[in-house]
């Protein structure tokens, strides 16, 4: 079985071999060409399996060498052949042709095994049709978030999956101003608090307001600040500052400057030593709070 640290291990040890003959994304399946290696390779494994364990079968059975699995994106270092298997693992549970009980175990499904007893051909033509239903439904529901103002639907696709973090932010930031606040909210109030949004002209840097519990019969007035600043960006102090008196001035007793950069070692003084208080959130530990939300 190949667990998470021996993939990035076998990914580098290949790319470390100069005598392998170089080899490019075009020799490498698409996510959709591995839906059906990666059904049958469940079925092989008992009918459910670990995602390592998935992988390593699925790298073996359609033929992919050290070199292919080697070959990785420039961003993330992340093996391209091995992201695809996650996507076509994906795709086959959104489609209801494996399905999740807990994170990182995988069934087949009544529908998966029924595309098993398909011939080949026939079988590749009915993933293709749920692979092209469950992108359409993914791009109607993004449409549906955007009229009504829903968030994004963000949770981490896999508990092993070392990019998610990256695709996570990624993500983030490519939503509107307005739509990463909501998010902000939402994250926030899946841990309790209670917020309105107030982001928008006049709203004096204070993007929610609310109240933070802190026993059965006690609450603190909190202020949220949400930030879509590009994540190699770092917060500085004065930015901290500024919300501070803002939501100061606001009424709030505790705040909450949540961002998808980093904060300055001056910026953390300040929020833990003026008052009131601020929760700064970077976009590692915006990470952290999403994937706890998605394993509680």
């Amino acid at each position: 079985m190949i667990s998470p640290r021996g993939e990035r291990v076998l990914a580098h040890s290949a790319r470390r071999d100069k005598t392998l003959h170089v080899v490019t994304r075009e020799d490498l399946p698409t996510y959709s060409e591995l839906m059906l290696p990666t059904l049958r390779a469940v079925e092989a494994l008992g009918g459910s399996s670990t995602r390592p364990q998935i992988s390593e079968r699925v790298m073996k059975d359609v033929g992919l060498t050290d070199e292919h699995v080697a070959l990785a994106y420039p961003a993330n270092d992340k093996s391209i052949a091995l992201d695809r298997c996650d996507w076509a693992r994906s795709y086959l549970k959104l489609g209801g042709v494996l399905e999740s009980p807990r994170r990182g175990l995988f069934l087949i499904t009544e529908l998966g095994r029924t595309i098993l007893a398909l011939s080949d051909d026939v079988a590749q033509t009915r993933l293709r049709e749920i692979d092209a239903q469950v992108r359409a439904d993914r791009r109607t529901r993004g449409r549906e978030r955007d009229s009504e103002g829903e968030v994004e639907d963000v949770s981490p696709p896999d508990d092993q999956d070392p990019a998610w973090r990256a695709q996570l932010v990624t993500r983030l930031h490519g939503l509107a101003p307005d739509g990463f606040e909501r998010f902000v909210l939402y994250l926030l109030r899946a841990f309790g608090l209670v917020l309105e949004q107030t982001g928008g002209p006049g709203d004096e840097g204070i993007d929610g307001i609310g109240t933070a519990p802190l026993s059965e019969v006690l609450s603190s007035t909190v202020a949220v600040q949400a930030k879509r600043y590009e994540p190699s960006n770092t917060v500085g102090r004065d930015a901290v500052a500024l919300f501070q008196r803002d939501a100061a001035a606001a009424g709030a007793e505790r705040a909450v400057f949540v961002t998808l950069g980093r904060f300055s070692e001056p910026a953390r003084r300040v929020a833990r030593t003026a008052t009131p208080t601020i929760d700064l959130i970077d976009g590692e530990r915006l990470c952290d709070l999403v994937e706890q939300q998605s394993t509680g």
